[in-house]
């Protein structure tokens, strides 16, 4: 297991894939990662889709290699299975459980947060099963003033968290991210942070940019001013290359730099 890698986690849309690019994952990254699975290594897709999304998502992908775990909606595990995934029923219960007990404490709250977003902005706020508050703003601005007005009215809510990715956001409980869910598996599989690398691009990757969960912290050059600021802060990579490119070059970093 080279020098010390054992567990690699990369959020999907903007880091390790982009529609952009043909292959959107690009071929170079595909092999390293195979031959780190080859010899021992785990990986981890940790990302906001839901798992049909992500799932649609790697089939057109055609991608080369499968992740050993799945990370959906920010914090539901999956485990490789058959060809498949399966859900990691322990972890995932506890999640549902937790959630359905927060969501109906600030139900109340909802209507007239709600209402004061119609009256203000063009922005689309709806529910569905992983969330009673969905929200696609028109721009980041608006998704700004939108999260700033959530934090006041919901300041004494400490557990309930605004989960945002650009312009979309939805409601979590603050134990249950992408970081408390790597964390989670490091522990299922007998790895620390020491041993583990997370990239990620946006705001709902900054739970699992944190030495807590990874020692080998990781930005493409596309990522958002405030997760390069926070694997900056701590001595991770930044790469000048986007989405995967700049993944793969984060995993040269670890394998050969910093502490590897």
């Amino acid at each position: 297991m080279a020098r010390g890698l054992a567990l690699i986690s990369t959020d999907f849309d903007g880091t390790l894939h982009s529609d952009g690019e043909t292959p959107p994952v690009p071929a170079a990254l595909q092999q390293r990662l195979a031959s780190l699975q080859a010899s021992g290594v785990r990986w981890v897709i940790n990302t906001g889709r839901d798992l049909e999304s992500l799932r649609e998502g790697l089939e057109r992908a055609s991608m080369s290699v499968r992740p050993d775990f799945l990370v959906t909606v920010e914090r539901e595990i999956h485990v490789a299975s058959n060809g498949d995934y399966a859900p990691l029923r322990e972890w995932n219960e506890a999640c549902a459980a937790e959630h359905r007990r927060l969501f109906g404490v600030i139900a109340p709250q909802l209507a007239p947060l709600r209402d004061w977003i119609a009256g203000r902005f063009n922005a689309a706020v709806y529910e569905d099963e992983f969330s009673p508050f969905c929200l696609i703003a028109q721009s980041n601005a608006d998704a700004d003033a939108i999260e700033a007005e959530f934090a006041r009215r919901f300041a004494g809510t400490p557990a309930l968290a605004f989960v945002r990715n650009d312009v979309y956001a939805r409601l979590s409980h603050v134990d249950y991210n992408k970081g408390t869910a790597l964390g989670e598996i490091g522990r299922r599989c007998n790895l620390s942070a020491s041993q583990t690398l997370a990239a990620g691009d946006h705001f709902n990757d900054l739970p699992m940019l944190q030495q807590q969960f990874a020692f080998w912290l990781v930005a493409p050059g596309n990522a958002v001013s405030q997760v390069k600021a926070q694997v900056r802060l701590q001595q991770g990579f930044i790469s000048s290359r986007r989405c995967g490119w700049g993944v793969l070059e984060g995993i040269d970093w670890a394998l050969g730099g910093r502490g590897g």
